[in-house]
């Protein structure tokens, strides 16, 4: 049950923002925040390719990207879009004719960037492509790659000219009848993207796509997406999002999620709520929430799980969490079950125990949602 009706200190108003459709996700408008990711392969391998985007649609991603650089790529794209349980955005630049055979081999979506994909005539030749097989767009203006126009009126790349060029696209997508896009202008320096999403999003009513570009590796990358997008979350801004790491795609949706999660905006899998640990522990939390983050990855049911050391924070918490274990002395501790005190268990055994509790508890919460949606 939200608590949001009694805690108006949580709410985040989303920016009202149109719906697109990419594939069958629906983007914008009252839809879930999707989050996204984007292979590393080299798209001509069909197979790493198609086992990325499993591996990524398994741990949540709702859309994938591809990046189409050549011919052969797109050739490839249609095996990969045929065999991807999530729809597939084709990632264009420099040559719009990519645009075009990502349309035909059946992409969900097309990614262009405006500040290489060429003339407004190349721009519409895309577009009709986009239409006559049902593709949606995603204009994806880039800091690092501005137009020279744009560079040359401001100087540099800033919050103006992002936004400037993304308009500007904007307008050739509905000069020519299309509206079925949404936009980016992403940038690695936090407060130019910062700055730019809140003018974008002032100046359009188009979905929103989330990101902080080339943010860097696992740990540094994740505290900027953080911070950039976190701020913008709160704002009520953003459609969708993607986490740029030089890491592993996965990452980039559980970090995505993670996100989503500390802000209520999505909800997916066992949030831990954990402490640091220090000499009052009763057991070893840092190895004990390392073991049951991989052995609890395979729980998409949305419920909370504490696990605390000591008595000083760990009764409290469990109260508001579906299963809570707090350390306790004699090398036990005890098991909160709903909020409420139901057994000791002797750590030696509690991870099992734990992982035993959290299955149990999503089967039945799984089982009480089935049976609101047959009523």
């Amino acid at each position: 049950m939200s608590l949001n009706h009694i805690r108006p200190w949580r709410n985040i108003y989303r920016r009202k923002s149109r719906q697109i459709m990419v594939g069958n996700v629906p983007v914008g408008g009252d839809a879930p925040i999707s989050v996204q990711t984007m292979t590393n392969t080299l798209t001509t391998d069909v197979a790493g390719t198609v086992a990325q985007v499993q591996a990524a649609a398994e741990a949540g991603a709702d859309i994938v990207r591809v990046s189409v650089p050549d011919e052969p790529s797109a050739k490839a794209l249609k095996e990969i879009v045929r065999e991807s349980p999530v729809p597939i955005v084709a990632d264009i630049h420099f040559h719009y004719k990519r645009g075009i055979e990502a349309a035909e081999a059946g992409a969900a979506c097309l990614r262009i960037n405006p500040g290489n994909i060429g003339d407004e005539r190349r721009v519409r030749e895309v577009i009709s492509a986009a239409r006559d097989h049902g593709c949606s767009m995603r204009i994806g203006v880039n800091a690092g790659s501005l137009e020279k126009h744009l560079l040359d009126k401001y100087g540099e790349p800033c919050p103006d000219a992002m936004v400037e060029s993304g308009l500007e696209h904007i307008r050739i997508l509905q000069d020519n009848d299309f509206h079925e896009f949404k936009i980016s202008v992403k940038a690695s320096d936090v407060f130019m993207a910062a700055a730019a999403y809140s003018q974008l999003a002032e100046a359009t009513d188009a979905p929103i796509h989330l990101g902080i570009t080339e943010a860097g590796g696992l740990t540094s990358g994740t505290i900027k997406s953080a911070i950039g997008l976190g701020n913008l979350l709160w704002m009520g801004i953003g459609d969708t999002v993607r986490v740029s790491l030089s890491a592993d795609p996965v990452e980039e949706v559980k970090v995505g999620y993670e996100i989503l999660k500390s802000l209520g905006l999505r909800h997916r899998g066992v949030n831990i709520i954990s402490c640091p640990s220090c000499a009052r522990q009763g057991f070893d939390v840092i190895k004990t929430v390392e073991a049951l983050e991989e052995r609890l990855e395979h729980i998409k049911t949305p419920m909370s799980l504490s696990i605390i050391g000591c008595v000083v924070n760990g009764p409290g918490e469990a109260l508001m969490t579906d299963v809570g274990f707090t350390g306790g002395g004699a090398g036990n501790g005890m098991v909160y079950l709903a909020g409420k005190q139901s057994h000791r268990m002797d750590n030696a055994q509690m991870i099992d125990h734990i992982v035993e509790q959290v299955e149990k508890r999503a089967a039945e919460i799984e089982a009480e949602n089935a049976a609101q949606a047959a009523e």
